[in-house]
This record gives structure tokens, sequence and C-alpha cells, in this order.
């Protein structure tokens, strides 16, 4: 199941996936044009806020996939674990336009829409984790320039990120989503462990 072939098929489905549901989130926006007979201006006040939560998907899963992307530029081939554990973090990139288009038509705070949206990103995330380390514990998978300086420390610290928004937004609604804010954090803890594992080797 590491075969170059296989391997490219593999990369090649999960970029066309992604493709896809990136596209699907501005579907809503499309079918709600069609029906407007208004100018523009009017149409981007009415529609504000299916406008900013369809930029904040379109920005979770061009970060989701620039991630998915990071990581497997740096393997060279893949196990049935890889395989399944992808699949998974490719469910919930495909099931997240739907919480999206849930959160465009919400009429103000609700726990179980926020409580889905941000779940959806906890198993995103999770399978992230999951990759990294089926990855980590078979160097045979890693690329020759990478192998020995792999680790889950950053993709542990984005998941917990991830469910402390999580928590956040279920039992403060009227906090929202600015709970993904915290998210902006995984990058320097992540360079930060990074600089203490190299220092350490």
């Amino acid at each position: 199941m590491s075969t170059s072939h296989g391997y490219g098929r593999l990369v090649g489905f999960s970029d066309g996936v992604v493709a896809i549901a990136i596209t699907l989130l501005i579907l809503p926006l499309v079918d709600a044009a069609s029906d407007f007979t208004g100018d523009v201006e009017s149409f981007v006040v009415e529609h504000l806020g299916k406008l900013l939560v369809f930029f904040l998907s379109f920005a979770v899963i061009g970060n989701f996939w620039l991630v998915h992307h990071r990581m497997w530029d740096r393997v060279t081939g893949y196990t049935s674990g890889l395989l399944w554990s992808n699949l998974l973090w490719l469910l919930s990139i495909v099931f997240l336009p739907f919480p999206t288009a849930l959160l465009a038509s919400s009429a103000g705070p609700d726990r179980a829409t926020y409580g889905l949206y941000v779940g959806t990103m906890v198993v995103t995330t999770a399978a992230e984790l999951l990759m990294q380390w089926i990855i980590v514990r078979h160097p045979e998978l890693q690329a020759d320039d990478a192998r020995g300086t792999l680790s889950v420390g950053g993709y542990v610290v984005s998941t917990g990120i991830m469910v402390f928004a999580l928590l956040l937004a279920v039992i403060f609604p009227a906090f929202g989503l600015w709970g993904l804010a915290l998210f902006a954090l995984s990058g320097p803890v992540q360079g930060a462990i990074a600089r203490s594992r190299k220092a350490s080797s």
C-alpha cells in the first residue's frame, strides 16, 4: 500500500475532495444572489452574516489543507491506518459546509449549531493528530530530509485548543465563535515546541 502510484492517487484524491468541499461553501450565497433583485450594496448588507461565515469557513478549510499539505509533503508512503485516518479527516472537511450553512441561517446564538460547527473542527484536528502519530511511529514512511525530526507536539496543541474552543462555544453560546481566535496561538506554540525539540537534540 506504499507504492508511489497509490500514494499519488491518495494525495490527489484528498486535494480533490477538499477543493469540492471549499467550493460548496459559496453555493448558499449563489442561491441567494439568484433570487435577489436589489443592488449589490443591499445584498451585502442583507447577507453580511452569510458572507462572514463563508469567509471564516473558507479560511478554516484553507488552513486545514495547508496543514495536511505540509504533513503529506514529508512522507513518501502510507499504511492502512494512515489511509483510514486520512478518510476521517476528509469526512470532517466534507461535512463542514453543513454546519456552515446552519450557522449562516441561525438567527442568534445557538448552542447546538456552534457545537456542531466547532465540533467538526475538533474531529479534523484529532484526525491530523492521529495521522501525525502514525507517521512518527513509522519512520519508513518519512521523507529522508524529515526522518527523525517529526513530532506530535504541535498537533496535540492544536487539538487541545480546538477542544477548548468547543467548550467555550457550548457553555457560553453568547461568546459565539470567538474561541476560534485561540487557534491563532497554535502556530507560535508549535514553533516554540519545535525550537525546544531542536535545542534538546
